[in-house]
């Protein structure tokens, strides 16, 4: 079949389709799911993780920041202030962008004359905006040379690549620039459903790759994997594959969200295939080397940051703003590019404008701890955390050694970066995560399910990874969950905490001998995800979670009593995620940001009454997701630490009274994602990240209380 025989296909099964499963494009939000499915593909072999996979993994040569973004500004809007703050490190970044970006041709603003709309050169402006931000990023004159070549990624496929070096630092721009609208009217969403699709890139004006490349669902797929064969990545940002159903009405009008959900329809689909490529580099990997690649995985939210109190205070907001207006660029520059100097409809003050609000937020699509912390019977540490989309356990050489050994393999992938890891009463270590069942697409569901593994006995063995389903029955509901949360009573039984699809709670729990319940849901109001899940003073268990207008709750009356939705009053709006830990006197410490707030708030609540008192902490000021931790020091009493970023990015550690001064690592650390405390088996605080180099660094701070 030749190209234009395809091409004729694809148009005639694209318009069937926009016809019959319109619904189903809205309910999927990348055109899976419902009624009107396209036709499955024949059976095509999917090389992915394979979950019992436990080799261990390759030594990680370099640091290296690779990003899968859908268009030219993505990377800049909704994956920044954490991708200039590892670049600021010294880790290289490569930014691939999938589409060309050219949307209907038009770089125009107010006070320009309207000229005839010229996709290629639209694409050819933002690429230089990009090229002008990333020169700032490194710390270069923003028109900064760049050395332009041609990438050969095999299959008939080429793309564009800019290069630019600062010293240490060293950005590199790859252009895949696949036209968002493509003959037969095909877009990325129906590349993804359907097996005979197929896209063709643009050729931006003056750009050194002039022949234009084909792509189908496995193309992508197959380009993007070799991309991450070809830089090995440590460390890996994509974008949101299962974006929240969002309802559109006066309040919240629908603007670039995608069908139900909230996002752009590009986006999506460009994760998914991220996705999809991630689990087929480290299955061929595997096999072909016998040792999985090292390497972290974070996703970040889109358009979703529109639907919410905004999280970035306006320090972190301005870092934001200062490479997008360099992106969006203004047609007075002088930046040696004919077709244009950014995206002028991004410069100046018009994102901060924006009420739509994008740079005013960077949320993590699985949040929770990159490495969770825990010890082992003997007092020494271990950390569980996902690596190479697979379980992993570090494990401190000896106890108080502070060196981590190399990681075991746990398998189960490929998984969600963030796990929830508890030990239960009888001193059991289980993980739960949110596996990625099935990412296949055309035609054929997208699946996720939770998965738990536990421990034979305390510190023995684990046992086989176990399924738990999902609370969602229909799959494109159920990849709408979020990542577990868990807590262990004394009682033998572990409590399970989800986000559901409808933005409440639900739960299962396991019994002392070992038996699952079934899932319930919790009911409650919206919340992001992101669940805290703590015991009081009397062993009761309570659940937070981040609403527009508080903090939810959810919490038992009594111990062995079901959870049930508690709304506590006197909790403010949040801006970000809470952390919460067991204080003096059975008070639980509730601390997180108002909206757009540096300073954070302790919210001290006593169980069983309405009683709220607050403290800011002074000197704290950050962004970003929150943790608390007790500290039961001689002398002490029951204070509780809070663990965060500071607004370089750094983490910082306070003392929740505040009253004692922020205390910061001499190593000046930068996660990637999430940070965590525990206490070891000498009684010190610990605190657990993970390094641009996709290992765990080990920070024992002199604390406020020694």
């Amino acid at each position: 079949m030749n190209i234009s025989q395809r091409m004729v296909i694809s148009r005639r099964a694209a318009l069937a389709g926009l016809a019959a499963g319109s619904a189903a494009l809205a309910a999927g939000c990348s055109g899976g799911g419902g009624s009107g499915r396209p036709k499955p593909s024949p059976s095509v072999p999917i090389r992915a993780v394979d979950p019992r996979a436990t080799q261990s993994f390759n030594n990680a040569k370099a640091s290296l920041l690779l990003q899968v973004m859908a268009h030219p500004d993505d990377d800049l809007y909704f994956m920044n202030p954490d991708a200039e703050h590892i670049v600021r490190a010294g880790v290289p970044v490569v930014s691939v962008y999938v589409t060309a970006g050219e949307a209907v041709g038009q770089n125009w603003i107010e006070g320009m004359p309207k000229g005839k709309p010229d996709k290629a050169a639209y694409s050819s402006a933002r690429h230089q905006g990009l090229r002008q931000a990333y020169a700032e990023m490194l710390g270069l004159d923003r028109f900064a040379s760049w050395k332009k070549s041609v990438l050969d990624l095999g299959g008939g496929v080429k793309a564009e690549t800019n290069e630019l070096v600062a010293g240490a630092r060293k950005a590199q721009l790859v252009f895949l620039n696949i036209a968002m609208l493509s003959a037969g009217d095909m877009r990325l969403p129906l590349l993804w459903e359907r097996p005979e699709g197929a896209m063709q890139s643009l050729v931006a004006t003056g750009s050194p790759c002039t022949t234009s490349s084909t792509y189908h669902h496995d193309t992508l797929v197959d380009t993007l994997a070799a991309l991450m064969d070809r830089f090995k990545p440590t460390v890996i940002h994509t974008m949101d594959p299962d974006p929240d159903y969002q309802v559109h009405d006066a309040t919240h009008p629908k603007d670039n969200d995608y069908g139900a959900c909230s996002d752009h329809r590009d986006h999506t689909p460009t994760a998914l295939f991220t996705w999809k490529a991630l689990s087929q580099w480290v299955a061929d990997s595997t096999k072909r080397d016998g040792h999985p690649p090292r390497f972290v995985t974070t996703s970040f939210r889109g358009y979703y940051n529109q639907r919410w109190p905004h999280n970035l205070p306006p320090e972190v907001v301005e870092q934001k703003h200062r490479l997008v207006e360099a992106y969006g660029g203004d047609p007075s520059w002088d930046c040696d590019n004919p077709a244009g100097c950014g995206d002028y409809g991004q410069g100046g003050d018009r994102p901060l404008k924006n009420r739509k609000g994008w740079i005013r937020s960077t949320h993590y699509r699985y949040q929770g701890p990159t490495a969770a912390p825990g010890t082992d019977k003997a007092g020494g540490l271990e950390a569980y955390g996902v690596l190479g989309t697979q379980a992993v356990r570090w494990a401190e050489t000896s106890p108080g050694s502070g060196r981590w050994g190399e990681p075991q393999n746990l398998g189960g992938g490929p998984l969600a970066p963030a796990l929830a890891s508890v030990r239960d009463s009888a001193g059991r270590r289980l993980l739960f995560a949110l596996r990625f069942s099935a990412l296949e697409g055309r035609g054929r569901p997208d699946t996720r399910e939770i998965v738990v593994l536990e421990q034979r006995s305390p510190d023995g063995p684990f046992k086989a990874w176990q399924g738990l389903g999902n609370p969602e029955h229909r799959p494109d509901r159920g990849r709408r969950v979020g990542v577990p949360a868990a807590v262990a009573g004394p009682d033998g039984r572990v409590h399970l905490f989800v986000r559901n699809a409808g933005k409440g709670v639900s739960s299962r729990v396991r019994e002392a001998d070992g038996s699952w319940g079934k899932w319930q849901s919790l009911h409650g109001q919206e919340i992001q995800d992101g669940l805290t899940a703590v015991l009081d003073a009397e062993q009761r268990v309570h659940v937070f979670g981040t609403g527009r207008d508080t903090v939810h709750h959810w919490a038992q009356d009594a111990p062995g009593r079901p959870v049930r939705h508690q709304p506590l009053k006197g909790l403010p709006q949040p801006g970000g995620l809470p952390g919460a830990a067991l204080g003096g006197d059975g008070e639980l410490a509730v601390v997180y940001r108002g909206p757009a707030a540096e300073q954070p708030t302790v919210h001290r609540v006593t169980p069983g009454s309405e009683s709220v008192t607050s403290t800011d902490l002074h000197d704290f000021a950050g962004y970003g997701p929150l943790a608390a931790h007790p500290l039961p020091v001689r002398g002490a009493g029951d204070a509780v630490l809070v663990l965060g970023r500071a607004v370089n990015g750094e983490i910082q550690l306070t003392d929740a009274s505040g009253d004692s001064e922020t205390v910061r690592a001499d190593a000046k650390l930068v996660p990637v994602g999430t940070a965590a405390m525990t206490v070891d088996g000498g009684h010190r605080l610990c605190v657990v990240g993970m390094s641009p180099d996709a290992s765990p660094w080990l920070w024992r701070p002199e604390t406020p209380h020694g």
